[in-house]
């Protein structure tokens, strides 16, 4: 049974974090610089994002866990160090600070960065802040979870026990993404921890299956970030039996990572930039999974879709629309749409054609923070579900001076 629990990624044995202010961001009451630090060295597994234009942090990490080991991770934000000339060489010192300041190998030290793209990052903030940082180790994931964050308006975190092998084990994980989100094999960043006694191959395997399903079917603003990775630690010290082979205990260890990264989907989606409204396509009767999440990804990353929920129009002719131009195999004499929030449901469209419906009823249940676009499309038993949000005037007034 899962349940859900306090600490984030603090929530599970052997591990501490913390968060300070070192000096990469010029608001000095916002926190740049987060560490995430287990007591034993432990298996480790990651996924990065598919863009071709990579931040030096995920060459360094990407080496670092060619072995499936790691004992902490160390994150900037306010420089995602990408596109720089020395960038490898400042990810690498990065590394090579938090190592001595832990007394572990730099190379079991997973690094990341976020921020603006092609800005110089100077070490000198980050040599002067570790000290401090590593110091304060503690209970303290919120703070970790705070020093991610860029244009974030919450911090994100979750954590959950379930049972493997008759033990108790727990996996928690926070994470940072407001825009530039279009994963495509990660999601922004996402940083997991776990106590269970799990091997890197499987642990690897999981991750790879998981995000297929849940941060891949993401979506604030259709742009696929140059630093996206999602990483997770498993430690072992909740004591169970190693998992080295798929079973109940894997199942169980799937069910719990899913847990958490449905979550941390749902808070990504609901702080996307600028966003007033959270949206899920959920999508039932495709001709197999494949097309379902096609579909319900194309529904979810339509602009004037995401307009329209902003202003609360039932306008479900955008919704056919992004079907139709999906390149997923469906009759669209077969399509049904229904809308749906806390304050009601409300059937759009049947069979491929409009239904009478109140549109006075249809806005109060759009006029929610929280939004169901529920499709069928009666071609067989495959469903997915995707998340999104709306798209507002901030979004533009965000982004429009974002570097400057």
């Amino acid at each position: 049974m899962i349940q859900t629990v306090k600490g984030g990624v603090c929530a599970a044995k052997g591990f501490t974090a913390n968060g300070v202010h070192c000096g990469i961001r010029k608001n000095k009451t916002k926190r740049d610089l987060s560490l995430i630090f287990s007591e034993k060295r432990a298996a480790a597994a990651a996924v990065y994002t598919t863009n071709l234009v990579k931040g030096a942090p995920l060459t360094v990490t990407k080496a670092h866990l060619a072995d499936g080991y790691a004992q902490a991770i160390i994150c900037n934000s306010g420089n995602a160090n990408t596109c720089n000339a020395n960038g490898i060489e400042i990810a690498e010192e990065t590394c090579a600070l938090a190592a001595k300041a832990l007394g572990i190998a730099a190379d079991d030290i997973v690094v990341a960065s976020t921020g603006v793209i092609g800005q110089p990052l100077d070490i000198t903030p980050i040599a002067n802040g570790m000290d401090a940082l590593a110091k304060g180790l503690g209970d303290f994931g919120d703070l970790a979870a705070e020093g991610i964050m860029t244009t974030d308006t919450v911090k994100k975190e979750v954590a959950v026990t379930f049972t493997a092998g008759g033990v108790t084990c727990t996996i928690g994980g926070i994470a940072k993404g407001s825009g530039m989100i279009h994963p495509n094999m990660a999601t922004m960043l996402v940083f997991i921890t776990t106590d269970c006694a799990i091997s890197p191959a499987l642990l690897q395997k999981a991750l790879s299956t998981d995000v297929q399903s849940t941060f891949n079917m993401v979506s604030v603003d259709g742009d696929t970030s140059t630093n996206d990775m999602v990483t997770v630690l498993a430690n072992g010290m909740a004591g169970n039996k190693e998992i080295t082979e798929e079973g109940d205990d894997f199942a169980a260890f799937m069910q719990a990572l899913n847990s958490v990264t449905v979550d941390l989907c749902k808070k990504i989606a609901g702080d996307g930039e600028g966003a007033t409204k959270r949206l899920e396509c959920s999508v039932q009767g495709a001709k197999d999974k494949a097309t379902a999440k096609i579909v319900a990804k194309s529904v979810i990353c339509s602009s004037l879709l995401k307009a329209a929920m902003f202003g609360a129009d039932a306008n479900w002719g955008r919704v056919l629309c992004a079907i139709g131009y999906s390149g997923a195999e469906v009759d669209v004499t077969k399509i049904g749409v229904t809308f749906s929030s806390a304050a009601g449901s409300i059937e759009v469209c049947k069979d491929g054609a409009g239904v009478p419906f109140s549109e006075e009823e249809a806005k109060k249940i759009l006029s929610e923070h929280e939004i169901g676009i529920e499709l069928t499309l009666g071609d067989g038993d495959g469903e997915a579900v995707a998340w999104g949000c709306d798209l507002t005037y901030d979004y533009v007034k965000i982004n429009g001076d974002y570097r400057t």
